[in-house]
């Protein structure tokens, strides 16, 4: 009985170091940060373009004579810009609109030049921006060719004329949230009727696709840097008066940890980062080939000639 005793205690004793050892292995901000020292932590968030233009980030820091650091996969909004005042991290790629809305609540600008204007204001004195680059991964009306072809569509405003005929696929809370079906409504007058929304539950990804491809849904939200946008010929629907807040994709850095040299790396980066750019590391990241986020943005990075220092 004493040994059984031991035995059990000594497992009980292993079964708790390693949940410790699991909670502390699944967490990439469990070293305490530091701002302090040279070496800049890049981080991210938990979805592969977020991780992809990170390890972009990464690359273009070191050939620019950086000593480099890397956290991936930190989780969402909430976790990272904690992380990013305490010095957790240095530096990760972010999104102007969401970023905006996240540091201001009462932030109504949706239209990249003021949401430009009005990011200084709330990032605080901790926290400093980079370019934005012209590339952004936001929400869009997408339709399929033959239904841009048939009713010659090239704005939301032109899909509105067939609001009665049109099936629309979107996550649950697009029928409330301010820029979706209410913010179609009001900005565009494209008003789509309760039985004919089709709610699908993967934020824009192969079900919504496929509803749309195959004729289950005439429009759908999916983000403008998704791979099956090129890959199914689809149509992105122009959206000039803003509806969806403009998300350009911007190094969001702790201004401790923010330098010339960094910053002027970074913003070579942002110059090359068009909304294509980031479809064409999506889709070797995403699409058929599988290519690992850190090869990938190696292969981005020699591509765009950022392999060599900036200036």
């Amino acid at each position: 009985m004493l040994r059984a005793s031991r035995f059990l205690v000594a497992a009980a004793a292993l079964a708790a170091a390693m949940i410790l050892s699991a909670c502390g292995n699944s967490d990439p901000l469990a070293a305490s940060g530091s701002c302090e020292g040279d070496t800049l932590t890049v981080g991210s968030a938990n979805f592969p373009e977020s991780e992809t233009v990170a390890n972009v980030y990464a690359e273009v820091l070191r050939v620019n004579g950086l000593e480099v650091d890397t956290r991936f996969n930190i989780g969402s909004r909430e976790a990272y810009v904690p992380a990013l005042r305490q010095c957790a991290i240095s530096v990760i790629p972010e999104y102007t609109g969401n970023l905006l809305q996240y540091l201001d609540k009462n932030a109504t600008a949706t239209s990249s030049t003021d949401i430009d204007t009005a990011l200084p204001a709330a990032l605080g004195s901790d926290l400093v921006i980079g370019t934005p680059a012209p590339g952004q991964n936001s929400d869009a009306v997408v339709v399929t060719k033959e239904t841009a072809d048939r009713w010659n569509l090239h704005s939301i405003a032109d899909l509105a004329a067939h609001s009665a005929e049109v099936k629309f696929g979107a996550p649950a809370e697009f029928q409330e949230r301010a820029g979706g079906l209410p913010g179609l409504k009001k900005t565009y007058n494209l008003d789509i009727a309760a039985e004919n929304f089709v709610p699908i539950a993967d934020g824009g990804g192969p079900a919504t696709v496929r509803a749309l491809v195959e004729g289950q849904v005439t429009a759908a939200d999916i983000f403008t840097t998704s791979p099956a946008i090129a890959q199914n010929n689809l149509v992105v629907l122009e959206d000039p008066k803003h509806n969806f807040a403009a998300q350009n994709v911007v190094p969001l850095f702790n201004a401790a940890k923010q330098s010339d040299r960094a910053l002027a790396a970074l913003n070579a980066v942002s110059a090359k980062l068009t909304t294509d750019e980031l479809i064409k590391l999506n889709d070797a990241v995403s699409g058929s080939s599988k290519t690992e986020p850190k090869a990938a943005a190696v292969a981005w990075v020699a591509a765009q000639g950022l392999n060599t220092p900036a200036g």
